[in-house]
């Protein structure tokens, strides 16, 4: 993943055929997916006309000659898609997943018939051929997924739904399945709501790299403000969010401390981040790096606060599933007496495009202050970095992963809600949501320990996250609608 964009999906895909049925729907029918496809923005890997009878899959030889296209681009498919325009031969649809050994997410798609082309020409019986291929699939053990209608025309805004949202399914599955993150020293002795499982992340696929602050600070101690790569940051620093009252040291110490991250997490490969702060940072480095964490996070490779591990894993699969930056909050306040509203905050280092701009409220916009709340402890010189303003008022999604230690799991859950123009004035990084029966999503979190963290994204992908999640992650989690 690139910063401010993801790789366009590749799906692999396999037109179903069978041999009493009218072959020649396979033809326009392969036509019109690849159509779709192209049109959605997703490349597609596909057996051509001269490979098999209209490009489908019918024999074995077939499917052998599936498996083997696909393999060829093992790399480059994140999911696979099983059209059926006609009722489709589902043994060897089934074998040539299985002799491709891809492991990714599958969806199985039926064209509708026509009621007034119910002939032996015309008819397709792809209403039928899905259920078969669904059942041969659940016998070879093979997950997949479905389109909300039964059968569904591929040009139709409800297909088009469906495929955006198995898209997003597929680069979640995808990227969690590789990730790796970094740990940028230990979490901070308060916060035992932090601790995690390494080892329960690392069987999903999610590594983690860990380096000491004390290596960080000591690496950036030896770089001076005059080197090429400091100046280079201390402009995009001061490029990317007012910097007004904030004295120069700070800025200079930022700019180092930006320099290290960024290099350790190039030689490492990380996709993201979660970093110590709280109050190791202030005391012994004299910032706080918020500006830093929000600025990886508007690149689409999220920072979280307080080493928080599984609320960064939350952050980047929305990531993957909108191509939008994430933030991690926290479920702060009530907002008066609304059950179904509250407060979410942090310091902050949320990313700047949540924010709103000044063509909004010119008052909200997102600038770099002090670090209000620990200034009074460690002063306030040692605390400039902080990303303050209010977020936009919009739909968004939230999530929240926890490793389950007890019962060696990891658990979730996320849902929908929206960010309100409710009126409020604080510090830091904040905004009013409102949350159906958000007293249930409350009594939930807490019933089941979840941290008082959360993820949230400018986008409304629960159901793509929830699919990712459960049916292709293994993990449990609880969908607040």
């Amino acid at each position: 993943m690139t910063p401010n964009q993801l790789k366009p999906t590749t799906l692999g895909v396999i037109v179903g055929n069978r041999g009493f049925f009218p072959a020649h729907l396979c033809d326009d029918g392969r036509k019109i997916i690849l159509k779709v496809l192209e049109q959605e923005g997703i490349r597609a890997v596909c057996l051509t006309p001269e490979d098999t009878k209209y490009g489908a899959v019918f024999s074995n030889e077939d499917a052998t000659k599936c498996a083997n296209l696909f393999k060829a681009h093992r790399e480059e498919i994140d999911g696979v898609l099983i059209t059926l325009p006609n009722f489709g031969e589902e043994t060897t649809m089934a074998n040539a997943l299985r002799w491709a050994g891809l492991n990714v997410p599958v969806l199985i798609h039926a064209f509708p018939d026509d009621a007034e082309k119910m002939t032996a020409a015309n008819r397709r019986d792809s209403f039928c051929g899905k259920m078969s291929i669904c059942n041969n699939l659940k016998q070879y053990g093979i997950k997949y997924s479905i389109t909300t209608l039964h059968t569904v025309n591929p040009e139709s805004a409800s297909f088009r739904k469906d495929l955006q949202k198995f898209a997003a399914v597929c680069r979640v599955v995808k990227g969690l399945r590789s990730a790796r993150f970094g740990a940028i020293g230990a979490r901070p002795a308060a916060f035992k709501t932090v601790r995690f499982s390494e080892k329960l992340l690392e069987q999903s696929g999610i590594s983690v790299e860990t380096i000491d602050l004390s290596e960080i600070f000591g690496r950036a101690s030896k770089l001076k403000e005059s080197d090429e790569a400091v100046q280079a940051k201390m402009a995009a620093i001061k490029a990317y969010v007012p910097t007004q009252g904030v004295p120069p040291g700070p800025l200079a110490k930022m700019a180092r401390l930006g320099v290290v991250i960024d290099g350790w997490m190039a030689e490492n490969a990380l996709a993201a981040s979660a970093l110590q702060c709280w109050t190791s940072m202030e005391e012994f480095y004299g910032v706080v790096p918020c500006t830093l964490m929000s600025m990886m996070s508007n690149s689409l490779m999220p920072s979280a606060c307080e080493v928080d591990i599984p609320g960064l894993t939350g952050m980047y699969a929305m990531v993957l599933a909108s191509g939008k930056a994430s933030a991690l909050v926290d479920w702060n306040n009530n907002y008066g007496d609304d059950p179904d509203k509250g407060v979410v905050f942090h310091c902050s280092n949320l990313p700047k495009d949540i924010f709103v701009d000044e063509t909004i409220a010119a008052e909200d916009v997102p600038v770099m202050d002090y670090q209000a709340i620990i200034a009074g402890t460690v002063g306030k010189e040692n605390t400039f970095g902080t990303v303050v303003g209010r977020v936009q008022a919009k739909p968004f999604t939230y999530c929240r992963v926890s490793t389950d230690d007890f019962n060696g799991k990891i658990q979730a859950y996320v849902g929908e809600g929206e960010l309100t123009n409710d009126p409020l004035k604080t510090f830091g990084g904040y905004g009013v949501v409102k949350i159906p029966n958000l007293q249930k999503l409350l009594a939930h979190i807490c019933e089941q320990g979840f941290e008082h963290h959360t993820a949230m994204n400018l986008s409304l992908c629960a159901d793509a996250i929830q699919e990712a999640f459960t049916k292709y992650m293994g993990w449990n989690v609880y969908y607040h609608k």
